[in-house]
């Protein structure tokens, strides 16, 4: 580390040092509160009248640590659980509004309860926001005793429930729910026919577990609803032939880092052949240029097996963070169809888009929030940015003793993968239990292969056998254990030595513990952290080593010859690179890639922020309607909502029309993002205009029937949706960059 780095961080351990000092302060005063001489009537007396307190309307900071004691003093009582003073230290700075920083194991879900406590006395309802249902489940029945206890009530959300149900967990102080289950149901809120439909109450504060993955990772996936299962062929097979036809580089080429690709002057005169189209780039044609479009990204950038795998003859997209197949989830219409008609699948129509909000703009609609994740501190400058939220790092209950090695580095894959069987084999041999974390499942599949080839017996976990996952997670700290995983192993999952035995954890901590083994590194490092983490958790000892080579897509994508001087260049070799300029550069590469992540995702969020404000215009002028309690009869009611949804569902569809192909704009020297706000603003400027005169138009209609019950109402074609549906876009970056890399 030379003197910059040095003195830079020496400025960050100050700031840290600085924070942590005022959250050790209130540590003290919540220290001085010691409540366990009281019996069980009394703090519940002390509880009650808390809440009275807050409720007359004296501030959360004022009583900050005389909850946080109580909450503390029930957790003991209830659960056996008394939270460290880390964890006291970690909910007020989640109350704080804080992006929280724990180690692997260090007991967020606890540290949760105090500022959920906190907050929840208000009486307007606290989000905890878990990563996965099962989470929100275990979370909601594991802690609510503590809650209960206290006089508040608890409850988790199931996707499976019942519209009642829903608006029973969500009337509750304290409601376990995924993100995107919240999303969901609120996206279903916005298209009730009736306040008796709507399951949310007006949101209030939400506490975001793995809050890099869903603040980061997936913020702008977009959440949909859809109806009415949409009409019509497409241009799939016949798009997908033409792509097989034409040759990379002579025909189309990608862009500087891979993420777009473009049809050459040979190509495009060779589509228009063989389509007889005319000019593609003629406005007429743009339909066909989008589809071709998507048909070479699905041909040339999306690969079976790694993007997605193929069950019971459907395509499921595989989670490029998790490793998990992601539920419900569809690229972009004409994307999706395109990988469809590639892999000769039957088109899985989308229907239509009914409406629409990401993540981010989900979260935005909290007045207060607060996240608490493992890895935070490498985005601390896009959770400022992005959320406002300054990250805070808690320290270790117990000192970490992981050791996390040097990476040894290759030339190229057989190399890589030839040294990684022989350390797993000698590792192997010692009892010690070892975690692969690999890049895609045909590599996860292909490596366990090659160690049974080697005589080592291993344990898969990929997204083609999930339903195992947590039989083998279970069973991954066992002596002797070897599993092989992609990323479904590197985050959320709680990894035990000995797989809880005493006696046998004992054995695996005298062997040194968990053994991780990436081999690659992530594009972000944080993805890799979560990885690591799996060791080492509470203090366990444990150890990680990444195994990368000059040939991984990382590099290979980045292009490795800019990274590495001409000087330290060589040919294939099977022993390990040993200069060290070879591990600065790939980190380089990784903190470039991040950084050039962060400046996409604010791009994307150019065109999402202008959808967004148009959708809360529209939902405010609805919700205006739905609430109408003056002489507005149920009649006018029913039509206006129906003809809002369906101009707004018909907007929708225009701009992802528009989306798709927006990105050709640059191929005329006009800025897309530009092109994209003009057009859509003229085009909601148009939406009041339109919607007045069919509303005259349908209740005129009505008027001339005689009719004036809702059936009548909804015969006459004034019908919403009989049946909706929720999914998620996996979005896809279609648009013309310049390369920011700068080595």
């Amino acid at each position: 580390m030379n003197f910059a780095s040095r003195l830079v961080q020496k400025v960050k351990d100050r700031f840290v040092q600085h924070k942590l000092k005022a959250y050790a302060d209130k540590l003290k005063a919540i220290a001085a509160l010691d409540m366990t001489g009281w019996d069980d009537g009394r703090l519940k007396a002390e509880a009650a009248a808390l809440q009275e307190r807050v409720r007359a309307g004296t501030p959360l900071n004022d009583v900050m640590a005389e909850a946080f004691a109580i909450a503390g003093e029930a957790a003991s009582r209830v659960l056996g659980m008394r939270p460290y003073d880390v964890q006291q230290m970690a909910g007020a700075a989640l109350h704080d509004g804080c992006m929280v920083e724990m180690q692997t194991g260090e007991g967020k879900t606890l540290a949760a309860v105090m500022p959920a406590y906190l907050n929840a006395l208000q009486g307007k309802g606290v989000h905890v926001l878990t990563f996965n249902d099962y989470l929100a489940g275990r979370d909601a029945q594991w802690m609510g005793p503590v809650y209960r206890f206290l006089g508040l009530t608890v409850a988790a959300v199931k996707e499976e429930m019942t519209t009642e149900e829903r608006q029973r967990a969500y009337a509750a102080d304290i409601t376990y729910v995924t993100a995107k289950q919240a999303g969901f149901d609120y996206l279903r809120d916005t298209i009730a026919m009736t306040e008796g439909d709507i399951v949310h109450r007006p949101f209030h504060y939400a506490i975001v577990d793995e809050a890099d993955s869903l603040l980061i990772d997936e913020a702008r996936v977009p959440l949909v609803i859809a109806g009415e299962v949409a009409s019509g062929g497409n241009d799939g097979g016949r798009m997908a032939k033409l792509a097989k036809e034409l040759t990379l580089g002579e025909d189309y080429d990608f862009d500087e880092n891979k993420r777009n690709v473009f049809l050459t002057e040979s190509g495009s005169e060779k589509a228009e052949k063989r389509l007889g189209s005319g000019n593609l780039y003629e406005a007429r044609n743009s339909h066909l240029l989008t589809a071709l479009n998507c048909a070479l990204h699905a041909e040339s950038l999306l690969k079976v097996d790694v993007d997605y795998v193929i069950r019971d003859g459907k395509l499921e997209i595989i989670d490029p963070y998790t490793g998990r197949v992601a539920q419900n989830r569809h690229w972009p219409d004409g994307l999706q169809a395109a990988v469809e008609a590639k892999e000769g699948i039957e088109t899985q129509s989308s229907g239509k888009i009914l409406g629409t909000i990401t993540l981010q703009h989900l979260l935005s609609l909290y007045p207060k929030i607060s996240g608490m994740t493992a890895t935070a501190q490498d985005s601390a400058d896009e959770f400022e940015e992005t959320y406002g939220l300054s990250v805070v790092q808690i320290p270790p209950n117990r000192p970490r003793i992981r050791i996390d090695h040097e990476s040894r580095i290759y030339t190229h894959k057989e190399a890589k993968l030839k040294a990684l069987v022989k350390e797993i084999a000698e590792v192997h041999g010692t009892g010690r239990p070892i975690l692969i974390g690999t890049s895609s499942v045909e590599e996860s599949d292909m490596l366990a292969e090659e160690l049974r080839k080697a005589g080592v017996a291993c344990h898969v976990l990929n997204a083609r056998n999930d339903e195992k996952e947590a039989e083998i997670i279970a069973r991954a700290g066992e002596l002797g254990a070897v599993t092989v995983s992609t990323n479904m192993a590197g985050r959320g999952v709680d990894i035990r030595l000995g797989a809880g035995d005493a006696a046998q954890a004992e054995k695996v901590a005298g062997l040194g513990g968990l053994y991780v083994i990436g081999t690659h590194m992530n594009e972000s490092s944080r993805i890799d952290n979560q990885l690591r983490g799996r060791a080492g958790r509470q203090g366990d000892p444990g150890s990680s080593r990444f195994y990368v080579c000059l040939e991984d897509e990382l590099i290979h994508r980045f292009g490795i010859e800019k990274a590495i001087p001409a000087a330290y260049r060589t040919g294939r070799q099977e022993d390990e690179l040993s200069a060290s300029v070879f591990s600065k550069k790939i980190e380089h590469i990784q903190r470039v890639v991040m950084g050039q992540n962060f400046e996409l995702r604010k791009t994307l969020n150019k065109y999402s922020d202008m959808v967004e404000e148009q959708r809360r215009i529209h939902h405010e002028q609805r919700e205006a309607v739905l609430r109408d309690r003056s002489g507005m009869s149920e009649r006018e009611k029913h039509i206006r909502l129906y003809l809002m949804d369906k101009a707004w569902a018909d907007h929708l569809a225009y701009v992802s029309y528009i989306r798709e192909g927006i990105h050709l704009e640059s191929l005329a020297n006009r800025n897309p993002v530009d092109e994209f706000h003009h057009r859509i603003i003229h085009a909601f400027e148009q939406l009041p205009d339109k919607l007045e005169k069919e509303t005259a138009k349908a209740l005129g209609r009505l008027e001339a029937a005689g009719s004036s019950d809702r059936e009548e109402w909804e015969r006459l074609g004034f019908k919403p949706p009989s049946r909706t549906w929720t999914y998620l876009i996996q979005d896809q970056f279609m648009e013309k960059k310049t390369s920011i890399f700068n080595f």
